[in-house]
Parts: C-alpha cells; sequence; structure tokens
C-alpha cells in the first residue's frame, strides 16, 4: 500500500484562527500536487501558543476550527492529520490533536500529555489521559505532539500495539530544531516505522521556530524535508510495506527482552 502525503509548514498567525484557515487553504490551493491521501497540519495550527487568550479563543472558534477540519477532509477527499487545537472542556483546557476521514468523520482526539514548562503549557493546560493509536485505512498509526517525541517510552508503546506511521505535529523552537531532526531519525530508526512530522516557520511574540518538517523512512533515511523558514507544503509518497521489509531485515522487536528492562531494579 502507498500514501501520497501532503505536510503543510506555516506561520501561524497568533491569536487568529480565520487568518490562519485562510492560510492553509491558501498554501493548498497554490499546490498542483493532485490527489493526496494524508494532509498534515503542525501543533496549535489556529491559535499559535496565544495561551492566556484560550478561554476567548476556544469559545469563539473552537467548533469552526473543527468544521475546518472536516471540510478540509472533504474537499479533498483525504485523511486529515489535523495538527493540534486548543480545545475546551469541563473548563479545563487541552492541546489537542484531530484526525479526519475521508468522509469528515473524527477518527481520533488525542490530547498532549506532556506538557512543556519552557512554553508555559503547564500553567494553561490540562495533561491528557488517553493514547495516541488510530487506524487510518487499515494501517496502524500513532500521533504525538512536539515534547512528546522527547519521551521514547512512550512512543515504543504505541509500536508495540502495532503503529507502523508515526504522526508528529509541532512549533519546535528554531535554537532547538537540530534535537527535532536527531530525535525523530532515532525514533523512525529505533522503531522501525515511517516518521511524518509537521513543524510550523515563523515566530511568535517569544519564540522564533525552526521549519524542518520531515519525512523518514523506516530505516531512518530523510525522504523529504522543509526549509528552516519557508512557508511550503511537501509531498511525499511512502510505501507502508517497506515496514514489514525493514522489520524482518533487523527483527529488532522479535529480540526484545522485556523481561530484562525492570526486573534488576527490584
Amino acid at each position: 500500500m502507498k500514501w501520497r502525503v501532503a505536510i503543510v509548514q506555516m506561520d501561524v498567525t497568533y491569536g487568529d484562527p480565520v487568518k490562519n484557515r485562510e492560510k492553509i487553504h491558501s498554501l493548498l490551493a497554490d499546490q498542483n500536487f493532485g490527489d493526496v491521501d494524508v494532509i498534515v497540519l503542525p501543533e496549535l495550527w489556529s491559535t499559535g501558543y496565544d495561551l492566556a487568550s484560550l478561554p476567548e479563543l476556544c469559545q469563539k472558534h473552537q467548533n469552526g476550527d473543527i468544521a475546518f477540519l472536516q471540510e478540509l477532509a472533504l474537499s479533498y477527499h483525504s485523511m486529515v492529520v489535523g495538527g493540534s487545537i486548543a480545545f475546551e472542556e469541563n473548563g479545563h483546557y487541552y492541546n489537542q490533536m484531530l484526525v479526519i476521514d475521508r468522509d469528515g468523520s473524527i477518527q481520533k482526539e488525542y490530547r498532549k500529555i506532556h506538557l512543556f514548562r519552557l512554553m508555559n503549557e503547564e500553567k494553561y493546560l490540562s495533561e491528557g489521559e488517553t493514547n495516541g493509536q488510530f487506524t487510518l485505512e487499515g494501517v496502524p498509526c500513532s500521533g504525538f505532539i512536539c515534547y512528546d517525541i522527547r519521551f521514547p517510552e512512550w512512543i515504543r508503546t504505541h509500536v508495540l500495539n502495532g503503529s507502523k506511521v508515526l504522526f508528529t505535529v509541532a512549533e519546535w523552537p528554531l535554537a532547538r530544531v537540530d534535537h527535532w531532526r536527531t530525535l525523530l531519525i532515532s525514533r523512525a530508526i529505533e522503531n522501525q516505522c515511517y516518521v511524518i512530522a509537521s513543524n510550523r516557520v515563523g515566530s511568535d511574540p517569544k519564540n522564533e521556530f525552526g521549519g524542518h518538517s520531515l519525512v523518514i523512512d523506516p530505516w531512518g533515511q530523510v525522504l523529504r524535508e522543509g526549509d528552516t523558514y519557508l512557508e511550503e507544503v511537501l509531498i511525499k509518497e511512502i510505501d507502508l510495506d517497506e515496514v514489514e521489509a525493514i522489520r524482518q531485515r533487523i527483527a529488532v522487536f522479535d529480540d526484545r527482552r522485556p523481561e530484562m528492562y525492570t526486573s534488576w531494579l527490584d
């Protein structure tokens, strides 16, 4: 099975969901890429890190953001890994990924479980409590948000449950973009998975972001990479059969010894 993936790498207008929806439409409309199977957006593409304004932004725009992602799926007849949006429920605010099927139905809601203190997430957001696993057209996948990739045990848990494609969405700062690349390549190699990663570009009042959205194969080879500063849509076809081929070539999962990984700590 093969998928054509479109990664949207964009600047995000701080606290302005309407402008950001227009930006996504514009970036996709400017491409003559034909049919794509999956569209991937960056973290908090709607609002950026305007966390202090979340009560107002969620009240006015949360439903519109969800409807926009569903419309995107229907317009392009594509599955959508909708980056993440600010989401309010019962007075709590979450950094939430939405995965949408081609027919506009919501396949997964994943709330970021690792909150990043350097960007004050813990002051405004609540931690998620569910996993990031979902299935797209029979293919087991997982979704992660930015800081999650620094926790290899969290990602390995999903792979042990069958995931073959790891979608990562981020607002990763330029100052640590070398970490972004190294961590994602490592996650692909150690888990023998495709990694599809969307990072934003541009800046907000406190940060400059590093781009370098990536498509990495299960061997750790970078198949496509975004620019540091440029807004662009990266298109790449991936062959999902490569996952099993590489797992048979080096049988990491057959050679695991989980009984040893904690026993010596007792």
